[in-house]
């Protein structure tokens, strides 16, 4: 088992910042992909970014002006938002997952947080 929580969320004016943090405890040797979602009101759950096998995957909406990172040593994952639009607004999910395969959907992963919520004013 793996749990992961996130933190960071808030209100922030469009071309602000935030820096989401995701820590992950447990059988954490086993994640394979720790990766973000976003689900905003009406919509589905769709991809942002991703860390898998030592590489970094954005979707085309946030490439460019988000940032994922990770600190092996402290079990976290960090999204790094910049430049952020009204349409950014969400709740934000971190995700783990054990298996090898597909990082941008959200089936390729075994365990989720609870999600911070997101809002960007214009």
């Amino acid at each position: 088992q793996v749990q992961v929580v996130e933190s960071g969320g808030g209100l922030v004016q469009a071309g602000g910042s935030l820096r989401l943090s995701c820590a992950a405890s447990g059988r954490t040797s086993s994640t394979y992909v720790m990766g973000w979602f976003r689900q905003a009101p009406g919509k589905e759950r769709e991809f942002v970014s991703a860390s898998a096998g030592g590489s970094a995957y954005y979707a085309d909406s946030v490439k460019g002006r988000f940032t994922f990172s990770r600190d092996y040593a402290k079990n976290t994952v960090y999204l790094q938002m910049d430049s952020l639009k009204p349409e950014d607004t969400a709740v934000y999910y971190c995700a783990a997952g054990l298996r090898t395969g597909t990082v941008k959907g959200p089936l390729g992963y075994d365990y989720w947080g609870q999600g911070t919520q997101v809002t960007v004013s214009s």
